[in-house]
C-alpha cells in the first residue's frame, strides 16, 4: 500500500470516530492555516532550518547546533496537546 492509499485509510477511519462538528472545526482550522500569510513564513521541503534550542521529551535543552556538529539532521514535528 502506497503511502496515498494510507492516508486515505486513516482519513476514512477519522470520519467513522470523530464526530462531524469536531471534524468540521478541524478542517477549518487546517484552512484557516492555509491563508496566504501563514502559508509565506512556513519551512517548506528543501529550505534550510533556523538554528533552534528546544527540549527534549525529559526537558534537556537540545541545541540544533550541537546536533549538526555531529552530522546531518532530521527533524520531525508532532502535532497535537502535550
Amino acid at each position: 500500500m502506497n503511502l496515498a492509499d494510507q492516508l486515505s485509510k486513516i482519513r476514512e477511519g477519522a470520519k467513522k470516530r470523530i464526530p462531524a462538528e469536531a471534524l468540521e472545526v478541524m478542517h477549518q482550522a487546517t484552512d484557516d492555516l492555509r491563508i496566504p500569510a501563514t502559508m509565506d513564513g512556513i519551512i517548506k521541503v528543501g529550505d534550510t532550518m533556523p538554528p533552534f534550542c528546544l527540549k527534549n521529551t525529559t526537558g534537556t535543552s537540545i541545541n540544533s547546533a550541537d546536533l549538526l556538529a555531529r552530522g546531518p539532521l532530521v527533524v520531525t514535528f508532532f502535532r497535537g496537546h502535550w
